[in-house]
This record gives C-alpha cells, structure tokens and sequence, in this order.
C-alpha cells in the first residue's frame, strides 16, 4: 500500500478504499462523538503486522457505510490530538508517523482524516497502547484488531533481539549427554558428502560440533555450553521435551480430507525425534511425489530436478524460520494435489518481500548454519525464488505464502497441479459454455483457481496475479454480477466460489456493485453509495434459543460449510460460533479436517447417517 503523501490525488483513492472492505489493513473508525481511542489499538496492530490505513469520519457496519459529516476543524483538531498522543510515552510506546503520513481531504461534502500506519521493523516490536507492552499490544487478522497474548508479546521481544537469536542461547543444566550420538554421525557423513574437502571433515567430533555451534561460548556472559539450536537439531526426545514441552514436529499424508492420515511421521518413541531426523525422514518421502524425469549431466543421471530443490527449501525454511517458543506445532502435509509447510511464528520480513528475494532475514540463524552445510537454507535470499522457479519448470500452480494467527503460522501451500489443464478448462466449459470467451487472462486465472481450489480470497489472488488488491476486488465484484462466481462472508472474510456450486443463498452477501440504503449522497467512485449516520442498517440477525440456533444450523449444514458461511447465513459472529457453539454440536456437527483444527479451509457438516 502507498503512503498518503504518495498520492497525487485522494479523492479517487477514498472511493477505492471503500470498495476495499476485504482488506485486514484498512480500518474506518467514526469520529463523530470525539477522537476515536481506539485509534491506538488499531495503530499498535497496523504497525505490529502489516501496516495499513486509518480513516476518520466514516462507520462502517455489516457492510454498510455512514458518513460523519466532520468539519475542517474537527478534522484539524484530530489532527492535532493524534500527534500529541504520539508523542506521549503514556498513550503508544513508539511514535511512527509524521507529517506526510497525515492527511485530510474533503469528498463529497464531508471530511475526512487519512493515516497510514507502517509495518515496524522487528527490532523496534512490541508497539504497544500505554505502557505495558503485555496489556497494550495489539495485531490484526481477518477479524480487526486483537490483544496479543503475554507469549506473543515474548516472542516479539525475542525477535527484537537481532543480536542474539533465541537458538543461540546457552542452555544452562544440558549437556553432551542430552545428545543423540546417531544423528551426529549421520549429520556428519552428510556433512562430508555436501563438503567433501572441507577442512572440518577431519576434526575430533568436540571441535567439530564447535564449528557448527553446537556448543559455544557466549562472549558476554563467559558462560560454554550447548546451544538451543543444538539441542533441537541433535537431542534426544526427552531432553528436548524438558526444554519445550510444545515441541512437536508432525508430518501427515492425506489422501481424502474427510478420512485420516495414511502415513504419519510424528514423536512416538520409536525414533529420536530432533530436527534433522525428522528432516531426513520427512524430505525423501515428499520428493518421492515429484516427476523424476530422465535428465543427464555428463554421463550420469541427474536425480535431483529443481522441483526437488524447491521441496528442500521449503521444508528447510520451515524449520530455521520456526518460533520454537510459542505453544504451536510445526507441520507437513501432504495431501493429492499440494504440500503445505506450516510453522509456528509470524513472517519477519512482508509477505511481498518473501516473493521479491534478495532479504536474508532467519528467526534461528544457528538452525539456518547447520543446514546450509547439508546444502540448503541459504544466506543469500534466494529461497523463494528456488522454490518458485521449481514448481514454474513443472508448470504448476504458484506456491503462496500466508500468514495465520492465535496461534501465529506462517503457511507455504505448494499446489501439484496445472492452473489450466485439460480437466479444468473441460469444467469450466461444461459449467459456462461460450461465456468463458468474455474473460481476460486474470479473470480465467481465478475461476480456474476458484474450480480447483473450491474457493478463492482476495488475499489469494494476490500472490497468483499480478494485480493490486484493489483492482482484484473491482475484477471479483464484476464477475459475481456475470454470474460467474458467487461470494459468501463479508469484509475481511469474503471467500469466492463458482455460480451456484455449494454457496449459501441466505443471507447472500452484497457483491461490491450493489448499491446500499444512503439519503443521497455519493461516496464510492464504483457507483456503491453510504448511508448516513442517521439510518438504520439492515439486520439478518435475531435472537434464538439453543435449540433454536442448535437446529437452524444443523439444517444449514447438510452439506459442507465454512465458518463464514454459517456466520452469514446464523447472523452471529464467526468468534462467537468458532468458541462457543460449534464446541458444544461436536456429537451432530464434523469437521472435514477433523485432524487439523485450524486448518485455513476448515468446513462442518451435520454428522451422517450409517
């Protein structure tokens, strides 16, 4: 996102952030009864994520926006209270914004206020509200602002302190003893076959495991001992476990989503479960699925395709990128069509810098030295464009990075399957017959996503197209008026599907051409016009019993729904639904991911009937 003073013109950037409600980095706030405290939380979440953008004088509710009429000098006076508060150590930690990131602007007869709230660099997080970073810091996911917990506000310190990566802590009461003598030797000999002319190759084992850091020296404290990231590289189960009871390396193979595993790498006391046993079990199994085509380099056969590569890389960056610290598994599975990498923690660097390359930045950079030695994990930056370029060789869907939160994971999804093969575009001509000759390359990008993949984000999208989220919103909103897909959920949480392929019809949220209830004044330039203050929204909910709400939803879900879509069609929140009904309907209502419950696809059903 631009900053403010980016723009030449803010008029036409108003109407675009309006028909931009699926952003997590755009915030309305009512400023109609004084300056909006909750500025603060919003400014603390912004800068602790992704940043983003903060309007002052429209309310936004269920869709519908109302205007707060603000005059020039409101608009000045907030202006004024913002910077005063910025700069007051009891109000935010940390001043981020000046002049140029401030804007006011008149449109359409009102005032309005416009911040742009940057990402923080690592090193100066927690921003916090007040001054206790553990009761006043804020992040953002699809459902706005939320309180961190104490163990988020932790491991943001923790990656605050660049100098001294959390692996590399000596790690007081463990010892050689806490070590698996079979994964050194193993690492070893790996080691000789990457580096074969190494000079470490001849060194005893103590000197040997020096190098890598395995035991250190930290030149602060005097203290000599083995390091965290030794431990978790080469200890035995046990002793890892005494050091973090939350670890919990686990590979799953899939075949049906509504089935359990068919294969299942996790610690169950039959191997030594450290880092690099689960790396040397877990990397052969998943390049088994790849293409081996038959390649010669000189007079041997090249067994190793930049796919495999890509493979390597992934499952390398989960495991130096991982926060060991916070209370959350890492995970591999692999399902019919796809891999996903998921491991603990949140991004360092913005999701677009991982695409770009060229920024080297590792939560665990001791973890990141021992496997650059058995070739992978680099220090250069260069593991997204590995990982793209090996699945771009094969023609296969763009793998695409997000972010997950409470608990915080970063997931890579790599697809194994063509955008556009011959099964798809026979579907997609089956369902929409010449009509698919309407649509530009973008636009058949994402039906074919939104085919394959059952449903689409605009969040999706931006990472397979190279388009502005704005103008994916525009392109999504006009093909729901064609019929070609459908949406369900609303704002942040808006997901796509094909035209009348398992969508819910109540409650059917407004496409972003529809007009909404407003006196007569226009705001957004795409024809979609704001209520104003003094109007009623439009309300789908209404109050039931349990047993009421217990069967309403139990019809709904005859079929598979997502949490957005009973949302809707229930008129509750998905907070509410996620934490307290659904909890209480585990004998009538089953997960299609029943083992993996937080699984960004996750959709209920009504249990069936033998």
């Amino acid at each position: 996102m631009k900053r403010i003073y980016e723009y030449e013109d803010l008029e036409p950037v108003l109407g675009r952030l309006l028909e931009d409600k699926e952003s997590s980095d755009l915030e309305f706030k009512s400023a109609k009864g004084g300056f909006p405290h909750s500025m603060w939380e919003t400014y603390s979440s912004f800068a602790n994520t992704d940043g983003g953008a903060i309007v002052f004088g429209i309310k936004e509710k269920d869709d519908r926006f109302y205007l707060d009429g603000l005059t020039k000098e409101q608009v000045k006076q907030y202006e004024k209270d913002f910077f005063n508060g910025m700069h007051n150590k009891q109000i935010v930690n940390l001043p981020l914004l000046n002049e140029n990131d401030v804007q006011a602007v008149e449109f359409g007869g009102a005032f309005f206020l416009f911040f742009y709230i940057p990402r923080v660099d690592r090193s100066l997080r927690p921003v916090y509200c007040g001054l206790d970073p553990y009761t006043g810091s804020y992040r953002r996911d699809l459902e706005g602002d939320y309180h961190c917990t104490r163990e988020e506000v932790n491991s943001m310190f923790s990656d605050a302190n660049v100098a001294n990566p959390v692996d590399g802590r000596i790690m007081e009461h463990f010892g050689k003893e806490d070590l698996d003598s079979a994964s050194i030797m193993q690492y070893r000999r790996k080691f000789e076959q990457w580096n074969p002319d190494h000079v470490w190759n001849t060194l005893p084992e103590n000197q040997f495991l020096e190098k890598i850091n395995v035991f250190r020296k930290d030149r602060k404290t005097g203290k000599y001992g083995l390091t965290y990231a030794g431990l978790l590289m080469f200890g035995t189960y046990s002793a890892i476990m005494d050091a973090n009871p939350n670890f919990f390396p686990d590979y799953q193979e899939i075949e049906d989503p509504k089935d359990r595993w068919i294969n299942r790498i996790c610690p169950n006391g039959n191997w030594e479960s450290n880092l690099f046993q689960f790396y040397n079990r877990v990397l052969p199994i998943l390049q088994s699925f790849l293409p081996q085509p038959f390649i010669l380099e000189g007079n041997q056969r090249k067994t190793e395709t930049s796919a495999h590569i890509a493979v390597r890389e992934a499952f390398t960056n989960a495991l130096v990128h991982a926060d060991f610290t916070i209370n959350a598994s890492l995970n591999v599975y692999k399902y019919p069509n796809k891999m996903v990498f998921s491991n603990p923690g949140t991004m360092l660097i913005p999701i677009w810098q991982f695409y770009k390359g060229g920024e080297s930045v590792c939560r665990n950079k001791y973890l990141q030295t021992m496997f650059s030695f058995l070739g992978s994990a680099e220090k250069a930056g260069s593991g997204a464009d590995k990982i793209l370029h090996g699945w771009d060789e094969l023609k296969w869907k763009r793998p695409y990075l997000m972010e997950g939160s409470r608990p915080n994971k970063v997931i890579l999804t790599m697809p194994m399957e063509s955008l556009l093969d011959d099964n798809v575009k026979e579907a997609l001509q089956k369902k929409f017959g010449n009509n698919l000759n309407s649509l530009d390359h973008n636009q058949l990008m994402a039906l074919a996503l939104a085919y394959s993949e059952e449903e689409i984000s605009n969040e999706r999208l931006q990472y397979a197209l190279e388009l502005h989220k704005a103008d994916i919103t525009q392109m999504l909103g006009k093909m729901c008026k064609q019929r070609f897909l459908e949406s369900s959920g609303r704002g942040r949480g808006t997901k796509y599907h094909l035209f009348g392929v398992n969508v819910p019809q109540p409650g059917k949220v407004a496409t972003s051409g529809q007009k909404v209830a407003t006196s007569g004044q226009k705001v957004a330039t795409s024809g979609q016009k704001v209520a104003t203050s003094g109007q009623k929204v439009a309300t789908s909910k209404r109050h039931y019993s349990k047993e009421e709400l217990r069967i309403r939803i139990l019809e709904y879900c005859s079929d598979w729904r997502t949490l957005e879509d009973i949302s809707v069609f229930i008129g509750r929140n998905r907070k509410y639904l996620r934490n307290k009904v659904l909890p209480q309907m585990t004998d009538v209502i089953e997960k299609m991911y029943e083992n993996i419950p937080n699984h960004p696809r996750q959709k209920y059903r009504a249990k069936q009937k033998d």
